[in-house]
């Protein structure tokens, strides 16, 4: 759960690799893409360009290196050949990397060409929760804080909160103690000490809160069909505060803001 200072400086390593999976993927023109194209796309450069490890294949049985989530699909989809990414779409790419034995977890739901302003004002909102979640943290602050912000901006702006789902703490394994859920009352949960680092990644509905898992086992859905966004970061717990450790160059704005 607390990390090292040594072991701290390796998940950085494995943080600044897989932000740089992102800012490669925000170059791709992503719509006529199939998502098992993405894919493998993504494989590729962890392996070849940075010499690393996509954690998330094989774990618990999954075959492939991102979960890849559109429109209604709130979180786990599934890469297919016949899953043609289209101008319009909202997509959730959800990506770990592992190297020298530590794993970084993220994920960007991304604009795919001319996007409804409906969508749009979702996803914003939906990397605005995880920013607020992401203010919270610092020694001292609470599991529950953290939930409570998240869970306030979107409601504030008219959205829901999936509940089934949290962020997580990460290391060695993918998922580690503690569960950083996405809802919580301030000044409850566990206290946060320095060294400690997890996920935090709310996923926020247009509709209701309610979801459901697919017959694939994997896919979760919004019952409702309206819209799902999700964002997440790899977070350390420092002396003073939260450092990112997933951040991408172009996200510097908003943590300063924050």
């Amino acid at each position: 759960m607390v990390k090292t200072p040594d072991e701290l400086a390796l998940m950085r390593l494995s943080g600044r690799l897989l932000a740089s999976v992102f800012e490669m993927l925000d170059g791709q023109e992503l719509a006529g893409m199939s998502t098992l194209g993405v894919n493998d796309q993504v494989e590729r450069f962890i392996t070849e360009d940075l010499a690393a490890h996509p954690a998330s294949k094989g774990q618990y049985g999954f075959k492939y290196v991102l979960n890849c989530s559109i429109n209604h699909v709130v979180c786990h989809g599934v890469p297919d050949p016949d899953e043609i990414i289209r101008d319009g779409d909202i997509i959730n790419l959800d990506i770990t990397l592992e190297k020298n034995g530590f794993i970084a977890d993220s994920s960007k739901t991304y604009l795919v060409g001319e996007v409804a302003p409906a969508a749009r004002r979702l996803v914003r909102v939906a990397q605005e929760a995880m920013w607020q979640g992401i203010g919270q943290v610092r020694p001292g602050a609470h599991l529950g804080d953290i939930g409570f912000a998240i869970e306030r901006h979107a409601k504030r702006n008219g959205y829901s909160v999936v509940r089934e789902f949290c962020g997580h703490g990460i290391g060695r394994a993918m998922h580690e103690e503690p569960q950083v859920l996405n809802f919580g009352r301030p000044g409850t949960g566990m206290k946060l000490r320095e060294g400690m680092v997890f996920t935090i990644e709310p996923m926020i509905n247009q509709g209701s809160r309610k979801v459901s898992t697919e017959r694939d086992g994997w896919t979760v859905v919004t019952n409702d069909r309206k819209l799902s966004a999700q964002f997440e970061h790899t977070v350390a717990v420092t002396k003073t505060g939260v450092e990112v450790l997933t951040l991408r160059r172009d996200e510097r704005p908003m943590q300063a803001a924050g």
